[in-house]
């Protein structure tokens, strides 16, 4: 899989805003692996990661780590 970058930003983490194609993790649930963003409206971020699927995540609640690209 290819990591790339769109134009549009989402809301800012410590590493800078997301944006559809930045790859995470979720903080506090490392058996889902890496994941990729798929869009982000808002708070809401939706992630398909590797062993839980696509989930919607609410960045106010939980600070997605971005992985380096």
């Amino acid at each position: 899989m290819t990591r790339t970058r769109c134009d549009a930003a989402g809301p800012p983490t410590p590493a800078g805003p997301l944006r559809p194609g930045d790859w995470v993790r979720h903080p506090t649930r490392p058996d889902w692996g890496t994941g990729q963003v798929q869009s982000v409206i808002g708070p809401r971020v939706t992630v398909t990661f590797e062993h839980a699927g696509k989930v919607m995540v609410n960045i106010q609640h939980v600070a997605l780590e971005p992985l380096p690209d």
